[in-house]
């Protein structure tokens, strides 16, 4: 299973006004990470596929263990740990001085654009994804 790791810096607009990062930040950062690791896989845009379908978060499972604060250089993992033919599943870590301090599994999944429903993800995506898991 390969790792794509990313640096973050936490900016102002991160924090709350005690200059601790807002919750729901750390899922955008993994957000970030899961875009950015499919696009080194060659896809552009990554939350939008081929053919009217769309990879939409499905579940996401996340464990606040430590703060990040302002100004923090953080590092934001995406790992693919399960592969489908209609998902993929992510472990995520944001690390501070290699400690994690935020862990998630968020699972991804291809939906038809209309329906909203699930389908199989496009051929090229998922021979992509699984040469690099």
């Amino acid at each position: 299973m390969s790792c794509f790791q990313m640096p973050l810096r936490v900016y102002i607009e991160d924090t709350d006004a005690g200059g601790i990062v807002y919750y729901v930040n750390y899922l955008k950062f993994m957000e970030r990470a899961r875009t950015e690791c499919l696009r080194t896989l060659g896809f552009d845009k990554p939350a939008m596929v081929a053919d009217d379908r769309l990879f939409v978060v499905h579940s996401a499972e996340i464990a606040y263990l430590r703060p990040a604060l302002l100004d923090d250089q953080l590092t934001v993992t995406a790992t693919i740990s399960k592969l489908a033919r209609s998902y993929m599943s992510f472990s995520q870590s944001i690390l501070r001085n290699g400690e994690p301090i935020c862990r998630a599994d968020i699972k991804v999944a291809c939906v038809q654009r209309e329906t909203m429903k699930p389908v199989a993800m496009p051929e090229e995506v998922w021979r992509a994804v699984k040469a690099y898991q």
